[in-house]
């Protein structure tokens, strides 16, 4: 199934310094700033996800009529505008693209990569298909969890949008790599307002699972936690190498490796596993801007795309992992 993306869209939150805001969110200051971020994007109250979205997804149609898209696919992090209702629709509605099919993907952080994979499927199967519209985005509702101060990542707010062409050779996608361990699904939940437990009136504001709890998952068994950490980092490094593998090529081929906007250690392990210098990776651009859940690839593409810095026939894997937990990667070629 052959597509390439071909036109890019951004739209970010306010960009503040983390110094200027770290003690906004936590009293562990020295262990957030040495995490290395330098700045994340906040959205203003009155900005939600879907606006976002919609920001992103009108600058990368740019002058394409949205009428002529036939597949919005829009991969969230956190929670939607509101429950019982479909961010996706939502979008397609308010970008005018009114013969679209509107895909939601949730699998926190991964889904930007996931979402490329829906796409080749779409487009696979329903041969009409010639032009979507994929989305990635991230709003923090801070209202049930600390930005700052859940993970050993900073989360910013933001969407990133790419035209998806069948047929164009801009960009290419080449491949994709999933998988996915539900041993970990209840890691990073909130237990409270789904089904199983709904909100009560009155008991206070629930918050999301975090790292801590994480740990309490383990019974503070420092060799179990560094085992999860390291697992996480392998599975991550076996799915670029499985979708090289489809593509007959080596990690030494990579001209990019763009992962998602983890702190500098992590991504320096997660390069190191896969077998790629730091300085082919996106570690620089996670510092400077924070951790836009699954907007991070998509983000990182249109930066690397705009500022000119990636040849004819580049490889670039785009690789992560997210909640549930699932690993993936993408590979496109330019």
């Amino acid at each position: 199934m052959d597509y390439g993306l071909t036109a890019f869209g951004v739209a970010l939150g306010e960009k503040i310094a983390v110094k200027d805001i770290v003690t906004e969110y936590t009293e562990d200051v020295e262990r957030v700033l040495g995490y290395g971020y330098e700045y994340i994007h906040r959205a203003l109250p009155d900005v939600s996800v879907s606006d976002l979205a919609v920001e992103a997804g009108a600058k990368a149609l740019g002058s394409t009529d949205p009428r002529d898209v036939d597949l919005i696919v829009l991969a969230l992090t956190d929670l939607a505008d509101h429950l019982y209702w479909d961010a996706a629709a939502r979008v397609q509605w308010a970008l005018g693209a009114r013969r679209a099919e509107a895909v939601l993907v949730d699998q926190g952080c991964v889904g930007g990569i996931t979402a490329l994979d829906t796409l080749a499927g779409r487009f696979a199967t329903h041969p009409g298909y010639n032009t979507a519209l994929v989305i990635g985005v991230n709003c923090t509702v801070e209202a049930y969890w600390n930005r700052l101060d859940t993970h050993s990542l900073l989360f910013s707010d933001g969407a990133a949008a790419a035209v998806a062409v069948r047929g164009t050779t801009s960009l290419r996608w080449r491949a994709s790599y999933a998988e996915t361990d539900g041993r970990y699904a209840d890691f990073f939940r909130m237990d409270v307002g789904g089904a199983r437990q709904p909100f009560v009136p009155g008991t206070g504001t629930p918050t999301v699972r975090d790292a801590w709890d994480v740990l309490e998952s383990f019974d503070h068994d420092a060799e179990r936690v560094a085992g999860y950490a390291e697992e996480i980092d392998e599975r991550t490094a076996r799915a670029v190498h499985r979708a090289c593998r489809q593509i007959g090529c080596g990690e030494e081929d990579l001209a990019r490796l763009l992962l998602l906007h983890d702190n500098r250690r992590v991504l320096a392990a997660q390069a190191e596993l896969i077998g790629v210098s730091p300085e082919r990776t996106n570690v620089r651009l996670a510092a400077a801007h924070g951790h836009f859940g699954a907007a991070d690839h998509l983000f990182a593409l249109a930066r690397a795309e705009e500022s000119g810095e990636l040849e004819p026939g580049d490889l670039i894997a785009l690789a992560a992992n997210g909640r549930g937990m699932h690993w993936a990667c993408a590979i496109l070629q330019r």
